[in-house]
């Protein structure tokens, strides 16, 4: 069977930038008012069909025992002709989030646009979200997450940089 390398979709143009297979390069550091702060390792791999979206997968692990912890997967998709961009993502937590928000050069900002839940999720439970992604003059992925529940306001909560292991 053939090997199909799709060219990519005009309209994700804007976003090429975040393509490829990344890995943390030091632990992503989690902190909330509730939690203890954590570490954590994390893989990201955003990769393309072809299709005017991405698809992006985020694997967190334990830095010590490489056990997983938080996944993540969905699809990026931009408004053509716009830089409006919705981020849309399914959790093993059993939260599933919309994101909008706008690509400016090598950033893309983002925020909640609306939040579901699987009905026996624990709380407290997530009510919003801030994302950023900004691509580094030296070519590192940075994401930072703030988030707020129905316990807490919008606060500072994850920040991974990530380095580049395969285009």
């Amino acid at each position: 069977m053939p090997i199909y390398l799709p060219s990519l979709n005009p309209a994700v143009a804007p976003l090429a930038w975040m393509l490829g297979s990344w890995v943390s390069e030091q632990d992503g550091q989690g902190e909330f008012p509730t939690i203890s702060s954590f570490q954590y390792k994390e893989e990201a791999v955003i990769s393309h069909v072809g299709q005017p979206m991405l698809n992006f997968t985020f694997c967190a692990s334990n830095p010590d025992t490489g056990k997983p912890l938080h996944r993540e997967c969905g699809f990026i998709r931009i408004k053509p002709g716009t830089n409006h961009v919705a981020f849309i993502s399914a959790q093993n937590t059993g939260v599933v989030e919309i994101e909008e928000g706008e690509v400016q050069g090598e950033q893309l900002t983002i925020s909640s646009h609306s939040i579901s839940r699987i009905s026996f999720a624990k709380e407290p439970h997530v009510q919003q979200i801030c994302r950023i992604f900004r691509l580094t003059p030296d070519g590192k992925l940075e994401q930072t997450v703030s988030m707020a529940t129905n316990t807490q306001p919008l606060a500072p909560h994850l920040r991974v940089t990530y380095r580049k292991a395969s285009s």
